[in-house]
């Protein structure tokens, strides 16, 4: 199953007058593609919200032709509405991504038979390998239990980015689902007992910048069942992810991480803001010596 791995959700470089750094976004991803399992396009990460829908099939081009063949690409496609998701998973597709990561359409808050009814359309539509994407703090809309059963009888379901940080849910998700569909980390200071319950997949933003870190976590809890090794790793990386999703400012953050990591991608798009020289310093102070131990 392609979806299990450490997945990178790619951050969207920006030039100093706000338009997308092409060039550096295909080096950032073939870079990347040698280090992880796979990359996504158009995640939260990558600002997808914050781009037009030209910009967006753009990037999905670039990263397609810098990394194509050479790991799992995995488009998002999030919008508020059935069709613009379909017209970006028809781009997608055309591009030639592996697989789409799919959410509730933020906003509109659908009831649940219309979130099923949604994600039925954009199968039908696109035929391919999807991710379901769980975050309902950030789309106002869960992805309950009778939508999963439904479309895990369906084979494009494969997998489900878990993000709501509730530990109970992930409990029942890896007792009542754990045969039919992947589970994948969503909340990366959590990722410990996602591994614990089962989970071979996660998608970090932070991989953006410190990947070795991340796939040794992975590797050392589920490829070697290793969990003295992995809580020891865990304890490395636990100060990083621990502010990315505690402070409100994660896109931030994972920027300044790849400016450090000698990858400057310039600053987030409005209404987002930039760190304070204090965010920067100590983040520095945690980050920069990972990066020079690999």
């Amino acid at each position: 199953m392609r979806f299990e791995g450490v997945h990178t959700p790619l951050v969207t470089p920006f030039l100093p007058d706000g338009e997308i750094n092409h060039a550096l976004l295909a080096s950032h991803a073939a870079d990347l593609a040698a280090k992880v399992d796979g990359l996504g396009i158009g995640g939260t990460t990558g600002e997808y919200y914050a781009l037009s829908f030209e910009e967006r099939v753009r990037t999905f081009n670039t990263v397609t032709e810098a990394a194509g063949g050479k790991t799992w690409l995995t488009a998002g496609i999030n919008a508020t509405t059935t069709d613009e998701v379909i017209r970006l998973g028809q781009a997608a597709k055309a591009a030639g991504v592996s697989a789409l990561l799919v959410a509730a359409p933020y906003y509109a808050q659908p009831t649940q038979e219309e979130l099923l009814q949604h994600l039925l359309k954009v199968d039908d539509a696109l035929d391919l390998p999807i991710m379901l994407y769980n975050f309902p703090a950030r789309t106002g809309t869960a992805i309950g239990d009778e939508i999963l059963e439904t479309l895990l009888q369906r084979p494009n379901f494969q997998a489900m980015k878990e993000s709501t940080g509730d530990i109970g849910h992930l409990h029942h998700l890896s007792t009542h689902f754990k045969d039919s569909l992947v589970l994948s980390c969503g909340m990366d200071d959590q990722a410990l007992e996602f591994f614990a319950w089962g989970c071979r997949s996660w998608v970090c933003g932070a991989s953006n910048f410190l990947p070795e870190a991340h796939v040794a976590l992975l590797d050392a809890c589920v490829k070697q069942g290793d969990f003295q090794l992995g809580r020891q790793l865990m304890a490395q990386l636990l100060p990083v992810l621990e502010l990315l999703e505690r402070s409100g400012k994660f896109i931030q953050y994972v920027r300044y991480g790849c400016e450090l990591a000698g990858k400057a991608v310039g600053v987030a798009r409005a209404p987002l803001g930039t760190l304070s020289q204090a965010e920067r310093d100590a983040f520095a102070a945690i980050v920069s010596p990972m990066i020079q131990h690999g």
